[in-house]
């Protein structure tokens, strides 16, 4: 029995990985995995880079953002496996939902509607000398952080001049919310729903409307390690394959959440609605029903797809963490691994669920792995500053 000692945070799309390690499949591949849970990213990251995990539940773009040195000591880590496709929703303050309402012209459920009323609320506050708003994401390579800030930008919010955006701890999001010291939020579930059932939020924007699909959580591992390891690897994802599709068949759903929602503290019935996708958007408020909410399973969800690690590497250019050079989109790419996935499982048939260009973005032009700079030339084409007259 080979015991791995794999980090996780406690948040729904770590399922399979938890799945695996307490339903027996881990076992079955004669791995012994001790989850260990943390708190923050950074941690995570720290404790996979200096060798204290063998492996560990991580936001994607982390993954490029490590392999290209950004942020810290460069460590080249690299991912078999794709834990979960979307799962994020941005949660907003009854405050700010009440203000949006104001100025929306349209239904605040398009996110174009949403953008254009946060532009004028936040010309509003300046024109009365009111503080930028402030909100909630996980980590500055995070979707978290690149779904806001999509979603203000193509309202003609600069997110860089004209909110805030601080990085919390995924379990403290709706306390700060409720405190008053963010207005809103993006972060993975259930912390979403935890803010609506407490009374303190409002969700806004369920992920996959600003981003149809999109690698939300992989399993990382450093490269060395994974090259030194190839039959624990292989193994490894053979195990998270079978709890995945344990996670994903509605017959055995229940008897997942009964595993999942003591290890992330909530309770079982919240876990389950998230993962069929049954969302209560506010306090007695409607629920959304969608099954892409997250994806764990299916849909060829948890084989790594480069064209999403040349995405976040295209977001990283987009706002300032990186240069854009051939080099350093090589080794983004480079750093999904389906040649380790495939190696352990053989092909898989192809999903016809994918969007046309892998992502499926609700602004902008259609995304092309091989010409990122024509992408972003795009965006550079559109005003810098947002017009933020203000118009009631």
């Amino acid at each position: 029995m080979t015991r791995l000692r794999i980090g996780y945070i406690p948040l729904v799309d770590a399922a399979a990985l938890l799945v695996a390690a307490d339903c027996g499949f881990a076992q079955a591949e004669g791995l012994e995995i001790e989850l260990a849970r943390e708190v923050s990213w950074s941690n995570v990251r720290d404790k996979l880079n200096l060798g204290l995990f063998d492996a560990a539940h991580l936001i994607s773009p982390l993954v490029i953002a490590s392999s290209l040195g950004l942020g810290h000591i460069r460590v080249p880590i690299i991912t078999p496996f794709n834990l979960a496709l979307n799962g994020n929703a941005i949660t907003i303050s009854p405050q700010l939902h009440a203000a949006l309402s104001e100025f929306a012209v349209g239904d605040l459920a398009d996110p174009h509607v949403s953008a254009r009323a946060l532009a004028q609320v936040v010309a509003d506050r300046k024109a009365r000398g009111v503080e930028p708003l402030n909100f909630g994401m996980t980590f500055p390579f995070s979707n978290h952080n690149y779904q806001l800030r999509f979603w203000m930008a193509a309202g003609g919010v600069d997110p860089d001049e004209d909110v805030r955006l601080v990085v919390l701890p995924p379990p403290y999001m709706a306390e700060s919310l409720a405190s008053g010291h963010v207005d809103g939020f993006c972060v993975g579930a259930p912390w979403n729903l935890v803010a609506v059932e407490a009374g303190v939020g409002h969700i806004l924007h369920l992920g996959y409307e600003i981003m149809a699909r999109v690698s939300e959580k992989v399993l990382a591992m450093r490269e060395r390690w994974a090259n030194d390891n190839p039959e624990v690897c292989a193994a490894l994802i053979r195990a998270l394959v079978r709890a995945a599709e344990m996670i994903g068949d509605p017959a055995q759903r229940k008897a997942a959440t009964e595993v999942i929602a003591p290890r992330i503290d909530v309770t079982p019935d919240l876990v389950e609605r998230v993962l069929a996708g049954k969302i209560l958007l506010s306090p007695n408020g409607p629920t959304r029903n969608n099954p892409n909410h997250i994806i764990i399973g299916g849909q060829a969800a948890t084989r790594p797809d480069p064209v999403q690690a040349a995405w976040f590497y295209a977001q990283l250019v987009r706002w300032g963490q990186a240069p854009l050079s051939d080099e350093m989109r090589a080794r983004a790419v480079v750093a999904f691994r389906t040649d380790l996935y495939d190696a352990a499982l053989g092909s898989l048939p192809a999903s016809s669920a994918i969007p046309a260009d892998g992502i499926g973005a609700f602004a902008g032009p259609e995304f092309n792995p091989a010409d990122i700079q024509s992408y972003l030339d795009v965006w550079r084409k559109r005003p810098d500053r947002p017009r933020l007259s203000l118009v009631r």
